[in-house]
């Protein structure tokens, strides 16, 4: 156990670091701003209904950064525990302490994930890599994937403004690829909101982003932004369960 209060369940040295602990305390002021609360509302409305159960409820957030998404679905499900998994040590130190009935675990997602098969009766994936082999498995026969993903317009204004890395054209294909061998979609939504930005929430948004790694932040002009948020929030159960 980590200090902090995360468990390091990494089995060795890793390859990466994720997001870094500028980019996390970004995140963290973003989110607490509340601008992608409509994702955490989506996400929250799909997980309800599946916890509700006589048996223990578990809800597995793969790529949790800061643990705000996984902490506003257990507000919604009473009688689940939660479990964040991430490579990045600022974003755990967070979300150890992001709900009392969550836990935090440094792991690699592209690795062997420390969870017994068929455990999780939610798995939440939002913005972050997608291991669909180990999804899988440790997803319960009954379980749902939520994979949230950008939309072709994800933050348009602010790429156009500051030249921004532009969503990806083949990231449906490739998340379709990542998944398709082990799980079937059953559910796709595009969910939109505007976000009227002061310039300092601009500069923070592009902080918590990998444009970070490109543009220089501090050097982006001071001024108010109207942007776009868009997401396709899609529902997968496994393939190969009668």
């Amino acid at each position: 156990m980590a200090k902090q209060g995360y468990a390091d369940l990494s089995a060795g040295r890793l390859p990466h670091t994720g997001d870094s602990a500028e980019m996390i305390a970004d995140r963290a002021a973003f989110l607490s701003a509340g601008h992608y609360r409509f994702i955490a509302d989506a996400l929250a409305r799909e997980s309800s209904p599946l916890t509700v159960r006589p048996e223990p409820s578990l809800i597995v957030d793969a790529g949790t950064g800061t643990g705000d998404y996984l902490a506003h679905v257990l507000d919604a499900c009473p009688a689940a525990t939660g479990l964040g998994l991430d490579v990045s040590k600022p974003g755990l130190r967070r979300a150890a302490r992001a709900h009392p009935r969550a836990a935090a675990v440094l792991t690699d997602l592209w690795r062997p994930l420390p969870i017994v098969d068929r455990a999780a009766t939610v798995i939440l994936n939002v913005f972050a890599p997608r291991n669909g082999p180990e999804f899988h498995r440790v997803l319960r026969p009954d379980g749902v994937l939520l994979v949230v993903t950008p939309a072709a317009d994800h933050l348009a204004e602010l790429v156009a403004a500051h030249g921004l890395i532009q969503v990806d054209p083949d990231k449906a294909a490739r998340v379709s690829g990542a998944l398709e061998d082990h799980f079937q979609p059953v559910a796709t939504g595009t969910h939109r909101h505007v976000m009227r930005l002061t310039a300092a929430e601009v500069r923070t948004l592009v902080g918590m982003t990998p444009s970070a790694r490109h543009v220089p932040v501090a050097d982006l002009p001071a001024t108010d932004l109207t942007v776009t948020a868009a997401v396709e929030l899609t529902a997968y159960r496994k393939k190969g369960v009668a």
